[in-house]
């Protein structure tokens, strides 16, 4: 029985590692300046691309404060490792200069492309350079690059960095990161009030319609959604001054309910992915939308999967602006409300257990 008191009483954990403790172990030792425990755990992932790709970006997101990379790089000028990490935090410099709009955005775009291309020479087999390229894609916001304004082979996609896509794909068929690059690039250029969603959604739900049991690729369309509900939310305040009253329907609408729950069944309940380390992001992205669709017995199960980690997101991009709620209350909130019906069903399922036991004869 699900103990709500427990529940209530729940603190969330908010970690970018999340289930993965050795990368917990090697973040904390680069925070202090040190990457053998960096180096040695990617010896030990190898050629697991979907892992090495999961691991690899989380690393990067703590090194890129520090120059810790770059003294591993000086110290084994040869290493495979040590290269693919050096593209990583370069890409990962250039976002977060992109995000501030410094003036070093431009140059630290061109030298983390140019560091990308360099790794994808020096490591063939390896789709991570790739996806480094891919990140810098939604950087290129006039589509100076060519690569970036590709056609698609479906008639139906918008133009974008498909070639780049096509080298992750030859790596790694399914690689997660990769095409969630790719919906980024779409929600990129969807930046401004003129340009519409339409192709983010369009690509999101193609990828969504392909994607095989257990891959975490069927959570795309629910990202595109969270993007669009948003949007819609702004738009709706900034006209009328509050969401409209059935906006939030739309998740328990076709084929947004659809999607999440073939999310659900096809990749949250498969062995496969249950034995596999899943992100806390996918979980709580899957988490939102069953609540949001009044799926709470589903969620629940979700959120119990999720153990003590949370994310911001989509929690927070989600809240109606002028609403005090921060996005651990949006969390906490629907936690709780999804257990909650867990409880009772799982109390009348024990009653009626007993009700039904045989009688002691003797």
């Amino acid at each position: 029985m699900v103990d709500l008191s427990a529940a209530r009483e729940f603190r969330p954990v908010y970690h970018p590692a999340g289930f993965d403790v050795e990368v917990r172990i090697a973040w904390e030792d680069l925070q202090m300046g040190r990457w053998m425990s960096t180096r040695d755990l990617l010896a030990r992932t190898g050629a697991d691309w979907t892992l090495r790709t999961a691991r690899t970006q989380v690393l990067a997101i703590a090194a890129a404060g520090s120059n810790v990379i770059s003294a591993w790089q000086s110290e084994e000028p040869e290493s495979r490792n040590a290269r693919v990490m050096g593209a990583r935090v370069a890409v990962e410099r250039a976002i977060r200069a992109h995000r501030r709009d410094a003036d070093s955005a431009p140059r630290l775009e061109h030298e983390a492309r140019r560091t990308a291309e360099l790794a994808a020479d020096f490591l063939p087999a390896d789709p991570v350079p790739f996806v480094c390229l891919l990140a810098l894609a939604r950087l290129d916001e006039q589509q100076q690059h060519p690569e970036h304004r590709l056609r698609a082979a479906e008639p139906m996609l918008p133009a974008g960095p498909w070639g780049l896509l096509q080298e992750v794909v030859d790596r790694d068929p399914f690689n997660r990161e990769g095409f969630h690059r790719v919906l980024q690039f779409f929600l990129s250029r969807a930046g401004s009030p003129e340009r519409s969603l339409a192709p983010a959604v369009e690509f999101a739900r193609w990828v969504g319609s392909w994607a095989p049991a257990g891959s975490a690729l069927q959570l795309l369309p629910l990202y595109a959604q969270v993007e669009q509900h948003r949007r819609q939310t702004a738009r709706s305040v900034a006209e009328c001054g509050r969401a409209a009253p059935l906006q939030h329907r739309q998740w328990a609408d076709d084929p947004v309910v659809r999607y999440t729950l073939r999310a659900f069944h096809d990749w949250f309940r498969t062995p496969a992915a249950a034995e596999s380390p899943r992100s806390v992001t996918d979980l709580s992205q899957l988490a939102y939308a069953l609540w949001a669709a009044h799926r709470y017995v589903e969620a629940a199960e979700v959120f119990t999967a999720l153990g003590p980690y949370a994310t911001h997101e989509p929690w927070g991009s989600l809240i109606e602006p002028g609403h005090q709620d921060t996005a651990e209350e949006s969390f906490l909130r629907a936690r709780i409300q999804s257990l909650s019906a867990v409880s009772p069903l799982r109390t009348r399922a024990e009653s009626s257990r007993k009700s039904h036991a045989k009688p002691r004869l003797a």
